[in-house]
């Protein structure tokens, strides 16, 4: 797993030098993204639980790596270490709230549990609001520009080091759920999803099950909106509307639930879709007005239009549209490989056994009687 991590890692970064500066910004938007986008699918494809908020959790680790970002600029520290400390506090303050979202979900279920994350993201504006001091409102919190290292400087440009950044940390994020998934605390998950009570009753906890989960999916995501605020250089709350936080689902369940790289390419969908639409509404003949409302609304017709389809063709999502993993070396994909019965086996007599015979008393079989007293 981690050679196979670590070769896409190598094949990832080597794609940026055959992109220009746009789309290697738009590569680091898509590692960005994939980290909330397998943070989402491991909580809902293995454990059923359901977050509509996702979007605020991804918030809490932008503001987290802003502030201490600016934090550690007003102390004289910068480049990467700067950018290293400030990843550990937006991972801490992703990791905080969705443990106490985790508390909650070992105790709701089904809406409710939808109804409580939903409600993080809805509240996000106002919060900011309260405490403007600090979170500076609708405006956001703006950081100091992180650039390329002195000894990248004449080799990258800026946007290919930060898609170089945002690759390596989706890739170390992808990597820890991967082993997370596949090892003890998976099987607990699945367990817990298909079965709560008989997981219950076979000694798994569930409720510490759920809160790992939720944790664990919660720290991708802050993962994800610090290397968002990294790229973008800001935070702000409208870059993490409920809008936003839907399309995070709607892209776990076009690329296939429970599969981290289904979460990958709806990550591609839900990033590159909205350009292609401005693309093609930009090529057509219309005024400044209509182009703006048709750029506007077009997506989200778009994305509800393919959602319905995916999940009515191909419940499985992209990824169940794909061919399945190479069988292993030594292993045959063919029947063939099943050992054929011999050819000299008798055949069985379809003729059905007759009925055995009742069975009677023999004459030299003693009766026995019953004795007077």
């Amino acid at each position: 797993m981690l050679v196979t991590a670590l070769v896409l890692t190598l094949v990832a970064i080597g794609a940026t030098f055959l992109l220009d500066p746009y789309r290697n910004y738009q590569f680091a938007l898509i590692a960005a993204t994939f980290c909330a986008t397998a943070g989402l699918t491991l909580l809902i494809g293995l454990t059923g639980q359901l977050s509509l908020g996702h979007a605020a959790l991804m918030a809490a680790g932008g503001y987290g790596y802003a502030l201490a970002s600016n934090a550690l600029t007003d102390a004289g520290v910068d480049g990467v270490p700067r950018f290293v400390v400030s990843l550990a506090a937006a991972v801490a303050a992703s990791a905080l709230l969705g443990l106490l979202l985790g508390l909650a979900a070992a105790r709701l279920k089904g809406p409710y549990l939808s109804g409580v994350t939903l409600v993080l993201v809805i509240a996000l504006p106002a919060f900011t609001s309260v405490f403007s001091g600090v979170f500076r409102g609708d405006q956001g919190v703006q950081i100091a520009y992180d650039g390329v290292p002195e000894a990248l400087r004449t080799l990258i440009a800026v946007e290919q080091w930060q898609a170089w950044v945002a690759i390596l940390v989706a890739a170390a994020v992808v990597t820890w759920l991967a082993v997370l998934r596949n090892g003890p605390a998976g099987l607990g998950m699945r367990a817990v999803r298909d079965d709560e009570t008989s997981a219950r009753l076979q000694g798994v906890r569930a409720g510490r099950v759920k809160v790992l989960a939720f944790t664990a999916s919660s720290i991708a995501a802050g993962a994800g909106g610090a290397v968002l605020c990294f790229v973008t250089q800001s935070v702000s709350p409208g870059a993490y509307t409920l809008a936003f936080s839907l399309l995070l689902v709607v892209a776990v369940v076009i690329g296939g639930l429970g599969s981290l790289l289904g979460a990958f390419l709806g990550s591609i969908v839900i990033v590159m879709l909205p350009w292609v639409i401005q693309t093609a509404t930009g090529a057509l003949d219309l005024s400044a007005d209509a182009a703006q409302r048709l750029t506007g609304n077009l997506p989200v017709l778009v994305f509800g239009v393919l959602l319905i389809v995916v999940t009515a063709a191909w419940p499985g999502g992209i990824r169940g549209v794909l061919p399945k993993r190479m069988p292993r070396r030594g292993a045959s994909a063919t029947p063939s490989a099943v050992v054929p019965a011999p050819d000299n086996v008798p055949e069985l007599d379809s003729a059905p056994a007759p009925a055995p015979e009742p069975r009677t008393s023999s004459a030299a079989e003693p009766i026995p009687t019953t004795t007077e007293r």
